[in-house]
């Protein structure tokens, strides 16, 4: 986390002001975060986790022509976070699962066909520790098979792929604002999309499944001006519109002082971007001595990664294992992380999931063993980066 006294002075305004639901900052933080982006629509939620549950179940959506519905399939890299393959699962949709690129430890494009079944209806994933994909050959793949695209941008606000943010290719895609994230608000996330139909949805099945949205001043006649005179078919007399309901929805609505924290986190965005970056390849270039023992990432030229993380893979046949390595760095008050799940299909909760897998995922299966990232966040120093290469050194000096 990074911040100054305009994240406090935002979040003392809201709290004076009392708003303690969604309020007038959080239609600040939409504007504030819509301009960034480049684009329409954004939907502020409680959490990342949240947003990916929003935007599958929002293509789930009996008001689209062609919504996905029970027993359809979603392509999906097995080495993902839970909650990048959860709502497809309770949604009762299928995952296929899909290997990842030993390179950038993203999905392989080269699978996707192979997955492709007369059931498939959309392909989910995240961008790596904001490491783009390769969205050529996936957006080359959902053309020609007429299929969704739901980007988990949640540790790649402001990467980009030849000059194009990621989370702009496909339907839908979602961020996290979790505190180790490119911007916080403590807990939250969002739903983006250029297509007002389908952000019209995501407030519904945001907001307890309401068809209403009367913005966050609420007008006494709503922003319609018909709230208390519009007949709806089915329903008694002049039915009060915000008491429709199109949506089986949830209750998942950012609170305003954590808005208050995201207006000023999205003005320092871009130095969190730059700072990132800039961590980022100086820890590269001080690792690369290293390389009998570590895989260094890889991107592709196309990509401009906004790091959330340097994430490493161990060689093979090495004299030590992962835990050996991470553990010395911990003791030594270096945190580390493993690549979320790994192969997710090795975890207890999907052991008896209905699921296809393509082939034997041998490389999601050496990020379950092999892989771990350690942080570059803007607070960090090169002082900082120094110890953490240092000590990267002393650990391998025993071998």
């Amino acid at each position: 986390r990074v911040f100054d006294e305009t994240e406090l002075q935002n979040m003392v305004s809201s709290v004076l002001d009392f708003w303690l639901t969604a309020g007038p900052y959080a239609q600040q933080f939409e504007n504030a975060l819509g301009r960034f982006l480049g684009v329409r629509e954004i939907v502020p939620v409680n959490s990342g986790s949240s947003a990916n549950l929003v935007a599958v179940t929002t293509l789930c959506s009996s008001q689209l022509d062609n919504p996905l519905r029970p027993g359809d399939e979603v392509i999906v890299p097995a080495a993902s976070f839970p909650t990048t393959v959860n709502p497809i699962i309770q949604n009762q949709l299928v995952p296929v699962f899909i290997d990842s690129n030993l390179a950038d430890l993203n999905l392989d494009p080269g699978q996707l066909e192979e997955a492709l079944s007369p059931r498939t209806r959309a392909v989910m994933f995240a961008h790596t520790l904001g490491n783009p994909a390769d969205m050529d050959a996936v957006m080359a793949f959902v053309r020609q098979h007429d299929l969704y695209l739901i980007e988990d941008a949640c540790d790649a606000l402001g990467s980009t792929w030849d000059g194009q943010f990621v989370g702009t290719f496909g339907e839908l895609a979602t961020l996290s604002f979790y505190p180790a994230h490119h911007i916080t608000v403590g807990e939250g996330g969002a739903v983006f999309t250029n297509r007002p139909k389908l952000a019209k949805i995501a407030r519904a099945v945001r907001d307890w499944g309401r068809d209403c949205w009367c913005g966050y001043d609420s007008p006494v006649n709503g922003k319609c001006g018909i709230r208390f005179e519009r007949e709806i078919p089915g329903m008694p007399g002049y039915y009060d519109h915000r008491y429709y309901y199109t949506e089986i929805g949830y209750n998942l609505k950012l609170t305003d002082p954590q808005a208050a924290m995201g207006v000023a986190q999205v003005e320092k965005l871009p130095e969190f971007v730059a700072r990132r970056r800039h961590n980022f390849h100086y820890l590269y270039a001080g690792l690369r001595q290293y390389e009998d023992f570590l895989r260094l990432p890889q991107w592709h030229p196309r990509a401009d990664p906004a790091w959330f993380a340097f994430p490493l893979l161990l060689n093979e046949n090495l004299p030590f294992q992962r835990h050996d390595l991470t553990r010395f760095l911990e003791l030594n008050h270096i945190e580390t992380r493993l690549l979320f799940a790994g192969n997710i299909l090795k975890q207890p909760a999907y052991q008896e999931i209905n699921a296809r897998q393509i082939g034997a995922l041998p490389v999601a299966d050496r990020i379950l063993k092999d892989a771990f990232f350690v942080g570059v966040f803007p607070g960090l120093t090169e002082p900082h980066l120094d110890y953490m290469i240092e000590t990267f050194g002393r650990f391998f000096s025993k071998y």
